[in-house]
């Protein structure tokens, strides 16, 4: 058997570009290891629209997050997808904190992102009364998104467009023959082992990208490929007492790889949401507890802006897990997006480490994997 595309992996990056390909090309499988699209990272998010604020100039992470906000946004309107763009306070509580926004704005500018505002205590008074700080920075653009929705018409549409999904089958190794094919080796449900040949392979295997293309003959290592887990852990306030309306986000450190810090997100029907944290885990380690006994940090953290919450407010939601490039103490490092001719391997495209804001930036991913091929 021999089909022209594999796409290994049916998170949201896997989805968009099955989406975006099927629009031109027919014969396209994607293989996906939970019984599900979308069931591990893609899932077990902020579900945030980021508006690509923090990355450096000209990463990745800095212009397909720019592009694909404007391309989620578009979808959102054309498809029905349940989203909100509520805008963004990133808040200052303290003069060195104030100075930072500065900088943060500078480099939003530098990305090309639009509408950001600086504004004082009495406007964010006027915006979230119940929110404490000195000044904030404010991202009209921001927002969230139902991204099961999103994932779902994504699924749809490649689906109407003749793609097929082969769920519960785990991808075990690729293999490049001779001909510049490339021999896909698969455990399927009742644990029987198949294989096909494919003259594309796209790995969008999140959490096993690196395993996927350590398959294939890449060294990880020497490459910058290998990926290291990080849990978040999310806790969600018990009452639905609340007044906020926007995204709450605290001064990050923009040299601390671990995240945004902890932040006040809400969801569709109002309901707040806290978190991520971030946990360095072992390697390969499938963790999506919720440790309880966070809820200590997670008040210290927020009671900086939020006076209003308690203690015994909080209850664990749910855990996600990164596929991070970093470990700890690590520098930034941007998503790996590569078609790997200049290593033996042509038409086969590397996506590893996508992690945030890889939701925002699926649409423009497609169109960028897309375009490689063209290339």
């Amino acid at each position: 058997m021999e089909i022209r595309t594999a796409i290994i992996g049916a998170g949201v990056v896997g989805l968009a570009i099955a989406a975006e390909l099927s629009k031109t090309e027919d014969d396209i499988f994607i293989i996906e290891k939970n019984i599900s699209f979308g069931m591990e990272t893609s899932s077990r998010n902020s579900e945030v629209i980021h508006a690509g604020i923090y990355y450096p100039r000209n990463s990745f992470k800095a212009k397909l997050c720019v592009e694909g906000n404007a391309l989620l946004y578009e979808r959102c309107g054309t498809h029905r997808i349940r989203h909100k763009k509520c805008g963004k306070l990133i808040v200052a509580t303290n003069k060195s904190e104030e100075h930072q926004l500065e900088i943060i704005k500078k480099q939003a500018i530098e990305n090309n992102v639009a509408g950001m505002e600086l504004i004082s205590k009495r406007e964010i008074k006027k915006l979230e009364p119940s929110i404490q700080a000195i000044s904030a920075l404010f991202s009209p653009s921001s927002g969230i998104i139902d991204s099961h929705g999103f994932m779902r018409s994504l699924m749809v549409q490649a689906k109407q467009n003749g793609v097929n999904y082969i769920y519960e089958t785990v991808v075990k190794r690729v293999e490049k023959t001779s001909n510049n094919r490339y021999k896909v080796h698969v455990i399927y449900p009742d644990g029987k082992p198949f294989s096909f040949y494919s003259q594309k392979v796209i790995n969008c295997a999140g959490l096993e990208s690196d395993k996927i293309a350590a398959s294939v003959g890449i060294d990880i290592s020497k490459a910058g490929y290998e990926i290291f887990f990080w849990k978040g852990e999310y806790f969600s306030l018990n009452t639905s007492n609340h007044s906020i309306s926007r995204l709450i986000y605290p001064v990050p450190d923009l040299n601390n790889i671990k995240g945004l810090g902890i932040h006040v997100t809400i969801d569709l029907t109002g309901r707040l949401k806290f978190g991520p944290n971030a946990k360095f885990l072992p390697p390969k380690t499938y963790d999506f507890t919720v440790d309880k006994s966070e809820n200590i940090n997670f008040y210290k953290s927020l009671k900086k802006f939020l006076p209003f919450i308690k203690e015994k407010d909080l209850i664990p939601e749910m855990a996600g897990i990164r596929p991070k490039l970093q470990k700890p103490n690590d520098l930034f490092r941007d998503f790996i997006i590569k078609e790997e001719t200049k290593k033996g391997l042509p038409g086969f495209v590397n996506l590893v480490g996508i992690e945030s804001p890889g939701l925002t930036s699926s649409l423009a991913i497609a169109k960028f994997v897309k375009n490689l091929f063209k290339e």
